[in-house]
């Protein structure tokens, strides 16, 4: 045993013996009793610190078998290590024994003595597996072991460690506590992973079922009825619209119309009975073994500490580096067996079944109700968005087949028509032909035309028939998934326990209450010390300015691009290539938008990451505040970063001009850019297609799917073990050790956060782009299973948590469709033309159609006019002098007794562009307003079914009480009957007289 001797002086170190372990819980690791042609298996101690063993002591192997009598803490070293052992005592989620199952697993370093820290770092299964066997072939060797190191060399490197043997030392409290709960611990340190030790934790039947009935799960009874969903014929409507759809359904037992349902009750070990506990392996599935382990975990405290640690603040000072549960098992290979797991890889996480439904009653099951809710959320987002698309392609395509017949494009194409128009900027700008706009006038119309009204107001009724249908399916959802009575109550005695236990406290809270107890005015005992606002002041006053002065980066960000736009358009106009200066509005359009999508890439990622550190200075006392405030700052700091380009090209830009000879300079000779004639719609259509395209190309789906990769071929790289070694090695791991390499699961926030900012992209500015829907429709199709594939393959396995809705997500979404109806009816108004053409048409035309409505909207300017120093350098550029030249405004003309100020028609239009806002605001939240009060929130058939479950679950209990009165009722008179009989046999019988006396 020369290498396991080794390991044993390395570790006999003079440290605080090891705490005692608890006696009542099952023993930390399972016994083997192998056969009698071998070995007693050899066991030891991992807690316990030993010293070296000589050979002039007492026999060895008989000293080993008397440590079982020791401690519970044993585990089988030839179980561990043996290479006869069973594939799925090797790979499959169980302890040892093969039995029991793992529920958690949490996972701690190993620190290694500065002998094996030496060793080279390649660590293949071949020379693993011949350490193993060495050891087992020098396993009766009497000969002493000698140490490598110097003492004093040893010594310094004990103290070196000292604080790795603190993490122990509470490392082995910690677990102490977890077997005095009754869980069952199994340690594996002698991993495929250099380094790692992994600690199993296991729960027992009456563990489970405490914890259980403490959290008040919901399980299925054997009461069960039939479901039935509306009258016969919306019963025979549905079956026929299931059948036909049949082939869009995933191949899932979960997924299909069930027409019985248990009914569920919160468990109780008193009325065990009433639940079908025929195959108790099965009755908690792995997804409810997790959560009920790590709420035990979370409510166990490590006392050794200076101050009480929880999991959180344990993982947060590295004594365990992560915990998480295991997946259910591989979901590729020829092994693979049937799993949860690998049929949501097959029916949900591949590309292939990109036009399938979602199996959600899979997803929910295997991940829980708050995944479960996320995909169901999204699935009814991508479905209600393949309408949006088909009416915005049908709006799109209008104005594709209207454009010939746009007489204001057609205007401004004629070249009969010779407009001179003023230049776009000072000096090196010279005087322009209107027909030059011909081909973005035209391109304008495609979005700019009376469809778009339409689209505008379809899509604010859509943004209402979209979020009553997902509170519909939300409440459908809560049927079937049993979390209708999941409400107030129960999350308000969950919260008392949580302020009892303090079981939910994050490290961070923990760690500045103790700081605060050290205080001499905080040593009073009786008083519970927690953080007040005035601790969290600073926090919250560096929140608020720091918040303010990234809005304020981000619009100067914003003011630097449009003084790009400005500086290049210039020297395009300066430039003597032809190339150059023939599209100068599209290349000065396009540059710009690709630099502000590049900036809003790389401010998201800025902004997050100081949003979580102002997050972390607040020091939230949970993790649900935590996420609250994480949310709220994140969603700010990328809707400003994501809308304030969107918002300046909507409304600002063109605006803040001035006139010919008059105009509005910035930063001292930098003149305010202003819009096409045919207005910044065109423009705004190009930044918002460029970064919705953007976003979620890049940072939605390339982000996703290259980083997983970038890192995965960057870990083989680094590795020696060539494709076959690795393979090899992949095939004996363990399933937590092929876990401990997949992502950490960070929570969904962030899948939320970008359907969020594409929901404000689609609903928002849906006037001025009606292809958005589409191109949204497109991305989720791909969203849904990259996210699927993530969560299966790249990610651990979360925690499955409970929830019964979207939470303050829906409040986003909801708030954004409040504000979309405005926004787009100031897009129509003011950033459009429609506005202009109706009042022109029913006010100025002659005729009451459009002709001279170009001519209507330029006004005059004298050339004599221009500021000194800002008149063109090239004033013959046309071939001729230019006099007279025209700009897009409403202002007097040049002979008029008040030249260049505002015309009648200005304000004309003005009072109509207002009103129109407020008319389209008011009727289309009135009509939002009644499609809401005309929709249910609750389906029809769920509430009757609802109430049908109360009244069999009344009818149940009523049976049970009226069953026990009857049994006592039976014991009563059986006792009764007993007792009766009883006291007739010891009373006294009278005696007969003799027949003598009778007479």
């Amino acid at each position: 045993m020369l290498v396991w001797e080794e390991r044993l002086y390395l570790r006999g170190q003079k440290l605080p013996p090891p705490p005692l372990l608890h006696t009542g819980p099952p023993p930390l690791a399972h016994e083997h009793t192998g056969s009698p042609q071998q070995e007693a298996p050899i066991t030891m101690k991992k807690s316990d610190n030993y010293l070296p063993v000589t050979g002039k002591e007492k026999n060895t192997d008989v000293d080993l078998v008397n440590t079982k009598s020791r401690s519970n803490e044993s585990i089988p070293l030839k179980n561990l290590y043996a290479d006869d052992a069973p594939l799925y005592i090797q790979q499959g989620p169980y302890f040892s024994d093969g039995q029991r199952r793992i529920d958690y697993v949490l996972v701690y370093p190993i620190q290694k003595p500065s002998s094996i820290r030496r060793q080279s770092s390649k660590f293949s299964d071949n020379s693993f597996m011949q350490r193993i066997r060495r050891s087992f072939s020098t396993k009766n060797s009497r000969a002493p072991l000698q140490p490598k190191e110097d003492p004093e060399i040893a010594a310094q490197e004990q103290q070196a460690d000292y604080h790795e043997d603190d993490k122990r030392i509470m490392r082995e409290d910690f677990e102490k506590k977890l077997l005095e709960t009754g869980l069952e611990l199994e340690k594996d340190e002698e991993s495929k992973i250099p380094g790692m030790g992994f600690l199993k934790i296991h729960a027992p039947w009456n563990i489970l079922c405490r914890e259980a009935e403490f959290m008040k799960l919901k399980m299925p009874t054997k009461k069960v009825y039939d479901v039935k969903q509306g009258s016969n014929v919306v019963e025979k409507v549905r079956l026929f619209i299931h059948k036909v759809t049949a082939p869009l359904h995933p191949k899932v037992d979960a997924n299909r119309l069930q027409s019985i349902k248990p009914l569920s009750h919160p468990f109780t070990r008193e009325k065990q009975h009433l639940f079908d506990l025929s195959d108790r392996d099965q009755f908690f599935d792995s997804k409810t073994r997790s959560s009920i382990v790590y709420e035990v975990v979370k409510r166990t405290k490590c006392t050794r500490a200076k101050y009480s640690m929880g999991i959180t603040s344990l993982l947060a000072n590295s004594v365990y580096l992560s915990g998480y549960p295991l997946h259910d098992g591989d979901i590729e290979g020829v092994n693979a067996e049937p799993n949860d797991r690998k049929l949501l890889y097959e029916e949900w996480a591949c590309y292939s079944v990109f036009y399938k439904y979602q199996p959600i009653g899979l997803i929910r099951k295997y991940f829980g109700e708050k995944v479960g809710l996320y995909f169901a959320w999204l699935g009814v987002y991508t479905q209600m968005l393949i309408p949006a698309a088909i009416i915005g392609v049908i709006v799109f395509l209008y104005g594709c087949a209207t454009v010939d017949e746009n007489i204001p494009s057609m205007e401004i194409c004629d070249e009969r028509n010779n407009i001179t128009m003023c230049p776009l900027c000072d000096r090196v700008c010279s005087y322009w032909k209107l027909e030059t706009a011909c081909g973005t006038a035209r391109a304008s119309h495609l979005f700019d035309n009376p469809a778009t009204v339409f689209f505008s107001i379809f899509m604010a009724l859509w943004a209402v028939l979209f979020m009553e249908h997902w509170k519909r399916r939300q409440m459908r959802l809560n049927y079937v998934w049993d979390l209708t009575g999941f409400g107030e109550e129960e999350q308000e005695e969950h919260k008392v326990s949580n302020d009892l236990t303090e079981d939910h406290n994050r490290a961070e809270y923990e760690f500045r209450v103790m700081k605060k107890m050290g205080k001499k005015e905080h040593k009073t005992k009786d008083k519970k010390v927690k953080l007040t606002c005035t601790d969290r002041l600073p926090a919250y006053l560096t929140t608020v300015v720091m918040m303010a002065f990234l809005i304020v980066v981000t619009f100067a960000i914003v003011f630097g691009v449009i003084l790009y736009r400005i500086s290049i358009k210039a020297a395009l106009h300066m430039s003597t290539y032809p190339a150059a200066r023939a599209n100068i509005r599209a290349t000065v359009k396009t540059t710009a938008a690709i630099i502000n999508l590049i900036i809003i890439i790389i401010l998201d990622e800025v902004y997050a990451a100081i949003a979580r550190w102002l997050t972390i200075l607040e020091v939230p006392k949970t993790d649900k505040s935590f996420e609250e405030r994480l949310i709220f700052k994140t969603f700010i700091l990328k809707f400003v970063n994501a809308f304030t380009p969107i918002v300046y090209l909507a409304f600002f830009r063109g605006r803040l001009v001035g006139r010919p000879g008059n105009y509005l300079y910035v930063i001292g000779s930098y003149r305010m850019e202003e819009c096409a004639h045919a207005g910044c719609l065109m423009e705004l259509c190009i930044q918002l297609c460029i970064t919705m395209l953007g976003k979620q190309l890049i940072q939605n789906n390339l982000f996703e799917i290259g980083i997983p990769k970038l890192k995965k071929l960057l870990r083989r790289r680094k590795s020696e073990l060539d494709s076959k070694e690795e393979e090899e090695l992949n095939r004996t791991m363990q399933r937590y050790e092929k876990d401990h390499f997949l992502g950490p699961f960070v929570g969904i926030s962030p899948e939320y956060m970008e359907m969020i900012i594409q929901f404000g992209m689609v609903t928002l500015f849906v006037a001025s782009f009606p292809l958005a829907p589409l191109f949204a429709l497109l991305n989720n199709i791909i969203e849904i299973r990259l996210d699927a594939k993530k969560f299966v393959k790249e990610l651990r396995r979360p925690i499955a948590v409970k929830a019964k809705d979207i939470g303050i997500w829906y409040n986003l979404l909801r708030g954004l469709s409040k504000v979309a109806v405005i926004v787009n009816a100031f897009v129509i108004s003011f950033t459009s033309d429609f506005i202009p053409r109706l009042v022109y048409q029913y006010k100025y035309s002659s005729d009451g159609t459009m002709h001279g409505f170009v001519n209507h909207t330029l006004s005059f300017f004298n050339v004599t006019d221009f500021q000194p120093g800002t008149e063109p350098l090239d004033s013959m550029h046309l071939g001729y002098k230019v006099e007279v030249c025209r700009y897009k405004d409403y202002r007097e003309p040049p002979w008029s007794s008040i030249p260049y100020e505002l015309s009648k028609d200005f304000w004309a239009i003005l009072a109509v562009r207002l009103a129109f806002v407020i008319v389209f605001q008011n009727v289309v939240m009135l009509m939002s307003d009644f499609v809401d009060w005309l929709i249910p929130d609750i389906p029809k058939d769920i509430s009757l079914q609802m109430h049908k479950e109360k009244i069999l679950m009344v009818e149940l209990f009523m049976k049970e009480e009226q069953g026990k009165r009857l049994a006592a009722l039976d014991n009563y008179s059986q006792d009764k009957c007993t007792y009766s009989s009883s006291d007739n046999q010891s009373l006294p019988q009278p005696r007969s007289r003799p027949a003598s006396h009778i007479n």
